[in-house]
């Protein structure tokens, strides 16, 4: 599953800095010998504590997490979408991503200017999705203007799009995105064909001082972000890349400990890549034998075949059934001889919809 979130922002807002922090911190291309991973392109491991625990289970030779990409966007200037800066190399690379992830400056320091002079969040916000409701409302424009004499003449196809179109327009003109425009499930399939920059899942990443981390919500900034975030029903991750920065090397001791010290439990990648990982609608199953225990990503509502597939698409192809049980289960249990005993062990068939936390053996024959 090669999805990637984009990182963008501002000059001196941090997003270079997390970058830094998550190619610092990408896995061994050793692992994934059928990845080329671009320069512009972070790999990350998605954090996992069923895999601790499956690992002291199963005891295997290996343990292989699954991963997360994130694209380093090109920084942004106002007139973007006019092409002004590298403005057609940020919204081309946008159009590349599945998901947005844009870092906010929430920390005050004077020795870091910033290019609009003062700390501003909204402003910031702002500033980024305008340019990109501009890209958008390009297009749309362009698309109406081709589809009209069709949607005029009784062409269905072409009056099913207009009939998106038309209130898409009015959104964007009113300095909306795309994604707060609700539709029916026959008009998603439609909208997605536009690959619309606002449409696009977004996580607001406000990126605050150390001072604010153990209680972000002493930040004014913070909860300005928040409180923006919420009319678009987006998400909101709370981070300090300087710190990000420091902990990348650190062994997952070293780590906690300095975590503790901060007052916190997870670090601010950690949860922002769960964030992207939630907001894709990605989930995990597991593979699990003396060999190794691996996770791998699937996309919510994947049949069992589409599953194994993740994995090679002969899988998927010469698909016959899956041997299957949960994490859940066998954590209960102690063990997979147990979950014999028990009759927790499912022979799944090539309609079954595969849930989070599935642990699955793939019969197959081609």
């Amino acid at each position: 599953m090669a999805l990637t979130a984009g990182i963008v922002g501002l000059p001196n807002v941090g997003k270079s800095t997390l970058f830094n922090a998550i190619t610092n911190a990408q896995v061994e291309a050793a692992n994934y010998p059928f990845a080329t991973i671009d320069p512009n392109v972070g790999v990350v491991e998605v954090p996992d504590k069923r895999l601790e625990k499956l690992t002291e289970l199963v005891i295997p030779k290996k343990t292989v997490p699954t991963t997360f990409g994130f694209t380093d966007i090109a920084g942004l200037v106002k007139g973007a979408s006019r092409g002004e800066g590298l403005g057609n190399k940020f919204l081309g690379n946008i159009r590349e991503t599945d998901a947005i992830c844009e870092v906010v400056r929430c920390f005050r320091d004077n020795d870091v200017t910033h290019v609009e002079g003062d700390v501003n969040p909204i402003r910031d916000i702002e500033t980024i999705n305008l340019e990109l409701i501009f890209a958008d409302l390009e297009s749309v424009e362009k698309r109406m203007a081709r589809l009209e004499k069709k949607a005029k003449s009784g062409d269905k196809e072409a009056k099913a799009e207009m009939e998106i179109l038309v209130p898409l327009k009015e959104l964007l003109e009113n300095s909306k995105p795309a994604r707060m425009l609700q539709l029916e499930k026959d008009q998603e399939a439609i909208i997605k064909q536009f690959n619309l920059l606002t449409r696009k899942p977004i996580i607001y990443v406000a990126n605050l001082g150390e001072e604010d981390l153990e209680d972000p919500t002493q930040n004014p900034f913070y909860n300005d972000v928040v409180e923006f975030a919420k009319q678009e029903g987006a998400d909101v991750v709370p981070i300090c890349a300087k710190i990000e920065a420091e902990l990348v090397g650190l062994d997952p001791e070293e780590k906690a400990m300095f975590l503790a010290d901060l007052g916190i439990e997870e670090s601010g990648l950690d949860k922002l890549i769960k964030e992207a990982y939630k907001i894709l609608g990605l989930r995990t199953y597991f593979t699990a034998g003396v060999q190794e225990v691996r996770a791998w990503t699937f996309k919510e509502g994947m049949t069992a075949p589409e599953m194994a597939g993740v994995i090679h698409s002969d899988f998927q192809k010469g698909f016959i059934r899956a041997e299957t049980y949960s994490y859940d289960d066998l954590v209960e249990y102690g063990s997979v001889q147990a979950l014999k005993e028990a009759g927790k062990i499912r022979q799944e068939g090539k309609q079954y919809v595969g849930q989070d936390g599935d642990i699955m053996l793939f019969k197959f024959n081609v």
